[in-house]
């Protein structure tokens, strides 16, 4: 269910267009301290597997998130709220939108790196179900800085009963 906030933002989520870049751009750069540049996104929308999707609140762009589609898994490359609209549950319905997608038979993972030193990022995405699985060392090419791999996993349906599918370690 929405919340009455949510509800007066009326927030649209769509595929990313063009002339989302600008604003998309302005939220990257507002999100990070090591911003993706206007040619880091247009080299992956570029790929046939990268797709981007916005979330609108009137006529602005105030999220938006980069995945890949790979066969057995999502893969979440960029993701970020603006300042002005985080804790408002549009950063939880663009993931439920990707979450959506996965199928037990197909597709049915999502994973994604978060900084060792963005708290915020990593409560967000374990409340949606995320887990760590992993540290990449050193894995960002701006600063020495790890990053712990997160994975979802959709859940696969047994007879009546839904279990959640478990990875080895």
């Amino acid at each position: 269910m929405r919340s009455t906030q949510e509800e007066r933002l009326r927030i649209h989520v769509r595929w990313m267009i063009r002339r989302d870049m600008r604003e998309v751009l302005g939220v990257e750069q507002e999100a990070f301290e090591f911003p993706w540049s206007d040619e880091d996104f247009t080299r992956c929308l570029r790929q046939r597997n990268c797709i981007g999707m916005v979330a609108e609140s009137g006529d602005s762009v105030v999220a938006f998130m980069i995945y890949e589609l790979h066969r057995s898994r999502l893969h979440v490359l960029n993701f970020a709220v603006a300042r002005s609209h985080r804790r408002l549950g549009i950063g939880t319905r663009m993931m439920e939108k990707l979450i959506g997608k996965l199928t037990p038979e197909r597709r049915n993972r999502i994973v994604l790196e978060v900084r060792e030193t963005n708290l915020p990022a990593q409560l967000f995405f374990r409340s949606l179900g995320f887990r760590a699985i992993s540290v990449l060392k050193d894995f960002y090419q701006d600063t020495t800085e790890d990053a712990y791999l997160m994975n979802y996993l959709a859940l696969a349906s047994v007879g009546e009963q839904v279990v959640p599918q478990r990875m080895a370690g």
